[in-house]
Formats: structure tokens, sequence, C-alpha cells
């Protein structure tokens, strides 16, 4: 037996391990059922050159629960270890880095990390453990096995034991405070989270399975009944996907592996792209591209990251390009360490280079899809658009890239590249500035009528109606020379693309004027009343919404701004009173008839007393006060002129029935008000 005590500076560095690595304590499985796989691939390696010629067997991992013995045990049977190896491995070069560590961090709050790069996988058992065994068998012959043994001070033993196989087990006596490893559910649930891919054999228990006799056929016992055999549970798939040749893979193997990623999804991948990298850095992986639903953010964490098919953590952010996070599949790379620090990620050269290289890889895939068969390209479009737009928003170089094959989607279901879109619409739709003018809706039902009568005169409409399009028309916007993008709805049709050609009124303003307030009265003050001279044939009131204000708020819906001005943006719209339309003209003249004396007759004093004070202001000694009375009787006259407009208008059923027609169009007739316009409309039907 053999005695001593590591050498350490640092006192009491198991408890300091202990508090520092607390949050990430499951992790202790996976990193000693790796280092066993470690030991595994070793001998393997070791035999495949002819320096271990005895018969490997087959190799297995097995995770031991013995729940009355309160331990837990992993055992291989690979490469072991002599007395020299574990005064090696364990007593000096793991320690030391458990030392370093200590010394590292014991100021720092946040060391929520770094395991792997400092040595301390075998240490990490002292986390959930009192006391720690290490018993093992060399693979080189006549080695003596040993046990190595620590209570988590620096003192430790090694003694010669018994042991027949070649191989390791790690023993570890649970700690009362880490009881809840001592359940089955709760191990079986770490392995398949960590080690589910692991290139080695891993058992975990037992399961039962239906005995079949040698036909094939299931066996009964006497009773009729299934007999069962008991069999070691394999939890792992040691040829993942990622890591077999795509030359050897059909799409049914792929399916079948995101089945296996994603046991509870139903929908299949559209597509996937499968990677493999030996220089300048390493990297295997597949990344699947899912049909996204409207709320992105549920999608995210879908990508798996493995260190040598060891799972690190599912949050790749700072891996992948951003908008890439939602996809969907598995990256491996030996390239990045395990348990690395975000800013470490941040900062690292190699994972700036994977996270350049997969966002060439999609877009070169992408531009192939489109080339090889842009039929099929565009039936996938409206499944992947989100990732493109998301990606030409949040990355320059993904924006050059995809420029050439990204596609915009007409109302009639046609697709157009940005740059066939321009030629497409460049005749028809260039305004009096020079400038395109592209036409989008948000809701090809509810903005239907605006759509019709822009196809109506010839112009093309296209469909933004994704979760990140107001972001993309905005980015897209800043990067197209002449060209802008109007809402269908934003206003009539003339005014968004304006050519710059006038069509007389057959009001005049004096007419609109007292027309203003009519309307006025029907509607609250988020409304502004328009005239347009528009044609007879067009709707007598048509109502929009600015495209200014509108962007503005639907940014802020996203996040992307509006907060600055202090609360949400309010609903502004315009309530557009076509000035040409016989219906309006005939209220008109329903006003002048019935008011039109009154309306006059205040108006005529108005201008009066406008008048007078035109030459009340020019005097060098103007009465100020006299200039004040006048001024009040001005606006009072005014506001009886406007009371009197707007109490006509309220009593005025056409006006009302007519103002609740371009809310119904618009879907913002509801409740008392929409019953109150169907009860009207039979009335007038009678």
């Amino acid at each position: 037996m053999k005695t001593g005590q590591i050498n350490v500076q640092t006192e009491n560095i198991f408890p300091i391990i202990k508090k520092f690595l607390y949050s990430d304590h499951e992790i202790f499985l996976r990193e000693l059922v790796s280092n066993a796989v470690d030991a595994t691939q070793k001998l393997k390696a070791l035999s495949s050159l002819g320096k271990f010629t005895q018969d490997l067997g087959n190799p297995t991992v097995e995770v031991i629960l013995d729940k009355t013995a309160k331990t837990i045990t992993i055992r291989d049977n690979g490469i072991g270890m002599t007395s020299d190896e574990i005064e090696k491995y364990i007593n000096q070069i793991a320690f030391s880095g458990a030392e370093e560590f200590v010394k590292k961090y014991e100021n720092i709050s946040e060391a929520n990390a770094l395991i792997g790069h400092f040595g301390l996988g075998f240490y990490s058992s002292f986390m959930v453990s009192k006391n720690v065994e290490i018993i093992t068998k060399s693979y080189l012959e006549d080695s003596v096995p040993v046990k190595w043994e620590c209570d988590g001070s620096p003192n430790y033993s090694i003694t010669e034991t018994t042991k027949e196989t070649r191989g390791t087990d790690i023993v570890l006596h649970i700690a009362e405070d880490s009881e809840e490893f001592l359940e089955e559910a709760r191990l079986d649930t770490i392995l398949s989270k960590y080690c589910k891919f692991l290139p080695v054999s891993i058992i975990f228990g037992t399961e039962s399975k239906p005995k079949k006799d040698d036909a094939g056929e299931f066996i009964k016992d006497a009773d009729g009944k299934m007999v069962y055999d008991e069999s070691p549970k394999y939890i792992n798939n040691t040829k993942p996907t990622w890591k077999q040749s795509p030359s050897e893979l059909k799409d049914e193997d792929y399916k079948n592996f995101y089945r296996e990623l994603y046991p509870m999804t139903y929908d299949e991948p559209l597509f996937q792209i499968h990677l493999n990298v030996d220089y300048p850095f390493n990297l295997t992986g597949v990344l699947f591209f899912p049909k996204v639903k409207n709320n992105i953010e549920v999608q995210k964490n879908k990508i798996q990251l493995y260190c040598n098919q060891v799972f690190v953590t599912d949050s790749v952010e700072n891996i992948v390009p951003e908008f890439l996070t939602l996809l969907h599949g598995v990256i491996d790379s030996p390239d990045i360490p395990l348990n690395v620090s975000r800013s470490y990620l941040q900062s690292d050269s190699n994972v700036k280079k994977i996270s350049s290289h997969i966002s060439k890889k999609v877009a070169d895939k992408l531009e192939d899809m489109f080339k090889k068969d842009r039929e099929d390209f565009e039936k996938k479009w409206d499944d992947i658009k989100v990732f493109i737009e998301y990606g030409m928003i949040s990355d320059e170089k993904f924006y050059e890239r995809a420029e050439k094959w990204m596609l915009f989607k007409n109302s009639a279901d046609k697709y157009f590249t940005i740059e066939e879109y321009k030629e497409h619409t460049k005749t028809l739709q260039t305004d009096k500035n020079s400038e395109v003018v592209y036409l989008y809706t948000t809701n090809k039902e509810e903005q239907h009528s605006f759509i019709n009568t822009a196809t109506e005169r010839g112009y093309d409409v296209l469909v933004m109606d994704g979760v990140l399009d107001q972001h993309f028309i905005n980015h897209v916007e800043r990067k197209l020379e002449k060209v802008k993008f109007a809402r269908v709805d934003a206003d009539t049709i003339e005014k968004l693309i304006d050519k710059g050609e006038k069509t007389p009124s057959k009001l005049s303003d004096t007419q609109q004027d007292s027309l203003k307030h009519v309307f006025q009265s029907q509607v609250s003050n988020n409304y502004t009343v328009q005239f347009e001279s528009l044609s007879e044939t067009d709707n007598p009131i048509t109502i929009t919404e600015p495209e200014f204000m509108r962007r503005m708020k639907d940014m802020q819906k996203l996040g992307g701004g509006g907060g600055m001005m202090g609360g949400s943006f309010p609903d502004f719209f315009n309530l557009v009173v076509n000035s040409n339309h016989p219906i309006i003209n005939k209220i008109s003249t329903d006003v002048e008839t019935k008011i039109g004396k009154d309306v006059n007759a205040l108006s005529s004093e108005v201008k009066g007393l406008n008048d007078k004070l035109t030459e009340l202001r020019k005097e060098k000694d103007a009465n100020k006060t006299e200039i004040e009375s006048i001024e009040n009787e001005v606006r009072e006259k005014e506001e009886s002129k406007e009371k009197m407009l707007k109490s006509f208008g309220s009593d005025y059923k056409m006006v009302k029935q007519l103002t609740d027609l371009a809310l119904l169009s618009r879907n913002m007739l509801k409740g008392e008000d929409l019953t109150k316009f169907i009860k009207r409309s039979y009335e007038i039907l009678k």
C-alpha cells in the first residue's frame, strides 16, 4: 500500500471545486463517461497500429447504479492504468489543473466552466461524491491491478488489488447532498443528453425484449404469455449521421436522424446541409432547414454542439451566425473546447472561422438549389424566407451572397429575384421623381380591395406578410437605388405612384371645407379628412394608413424602435374623400340646400371680421384689446360653423353609411358599430 498527499498549495480544494461547478454538477457523468470512451478509443488505436495484439472483444462503457450501496460505477475495458500512470495522470497532471482553476477563479463570482480546459474531467466526480475509488488494470502484459482512493482531501492511497480484466472502474460514493443522482431516471436523462452519440457503446441498466425462436417467431409460455429476455440497455448511437460520408446517405437517412434528434417534432425538415471540413479547422455536422412558424423565438436552441461526439450545449449563438440559430441539427468540432465561457467563444479565432464557414456553406447550398431547380426552390421559399431575410438583415456578407437568388412573391404567387422584379415594375411603377414604387400587402384578405385597385391599373403588388418582412423592407430599401416600398393601403393609388398628373376637382375649396367637418363628425381625432380628385368610378371614401407612421408602429411591435418616443405609437388614419364621386357631390348639394344659408352667413361674417383684423394690424398703434376681441369672435363663429356642419353630418345616414363602408372594407368596423351598420343597411334597403 502507498499513501501520499497531492502536492498542492491550495487547502480545501475540493469544496472550492464543488462550489464553483455546482450549477453544472450533472456534468460529472459526461466527463467520466467521456474519459472512459477515450480510454477505449486509445486501445483501439493501439490495436490498429499493431501495438496491442490481443482480442479487443466488444469494447463498451457501462454505467452501474447501486442504490443500496449508494454508488455509481463507470466501467470501461479500455487501456487501463498502472500505479505509475495513476501517480502521473491523477495525482499530478489532473490535479495541477484543478489547482490552476482555483487560483484563477477563487475571487470571481462567475466561473461556470472550463472543466475540460483545466483537465478537471476526473475531479468533477468530487462535486457529487464523498469518496472516489479508481480500480484499474493496464493493457500491458503482467501489469498489476491497483486501487486509488481519495475522500476529497489532498490525501490519497494506492494499493494493489484484484481485477481480472483490463480497463478501469471509477466508483463514486455519492454524498448526501447529491443523492438525486441515485435515481435511475435522473442518470438516464443525463446520459441521453450528453452521451447519446458517443463512438463507443454505452450500457446503462437492462431492458426487456420479446424472445424469438430461430424462425423469428415470438416465444410464449404455457399460458400463452410472451416470454421476455433481459438484455443490456444501450443508450447511444455510435455512428450518427453527421460522422458518415454524405455519398453513402440517402434522404431517408437524414429524415430518420432528424426524428432521432427531435422525437417530439412531427414536421419533416425541408432539406439539410451536411458539413465536413478538415482544414483550416475540423468541423462536421448536419444542419436542417425546418418549417418556421410565425414565432421565430420558439425555434431557437435547436442546434446541438458536440465535441468529438460529446454533447456540449444547445446555446450556439456565438458559434453559428445569429440568423442560423433558427436551423436545427448538429455541429461537432474538436476545435471548440468543452465548457467554454461566452467571452471565450466571442474572442476565439477558430470559433469565428467556423461561424463564417457555416454561413458561407449555407449560402452556397441555397444558391446551388436555386440554380439546379428553381421551381422546387420557389416551392420551398415561403418556408425558408425568414432564414434568408434574417441573414440578409444581420450579416452583410450573407446579403451580398443572397441578393442574387433571394425571391419576392407577388399577389399572383409569382416569384422574382431582386433584379427581375425591378425590370418587371420599372415601366409602369416609376413615379414623377424617377423612383420605382414597390407596392406590397401584409394581408391579402384584409387589403384585397386595395390590391384590386392597384392590379386593375396594371400595377404589381408584393406579398410581405412574414414575421420579419417589416424589418426586411426597411433594410433592402436602403440598399436599392431609386426604389421605395409602399403598402398598398397607405394612400390612394394615385398618391402611392404619383405620376404628376392632376384630375380637376368637381368641388370647390369652400365646398371641401364644409364637407371636411361633415365627415369629421363620424370619426375620432385619429383620422384626418382629406380630399382627392379621383375618378367617378373610384370609391367615394377610402381609409388609408400613412406609410411612415405605420412602419414606425410595426417596428416598435417587433422591438425595432419607437420606444424613444415614449409609449406606444397611436393609430393614425386618413379618411380620403373622392371629390369627383356622384354621391359626394350629392351630399355637398344637400349641405348647401339644408344649411348652406346659415353656413354661408357665418362664413361671410368670418370674412368680414378677418378683413377688419387685417386693417387693424396694419395700423401703427393698433389696439391690441380690440384685435384680441375680434380674434375671439372669429374663433367662436368658426366653432359655430364647425358645430353646425358636424351636427348635420352626424344626423345624415348616408354620411355614416359611407364611412362605415370604408371602415368595413378595412375590417375596422366591429362590435356595436357593426350591429348598427347592419340594421341601418336593412332600413336603407326598404
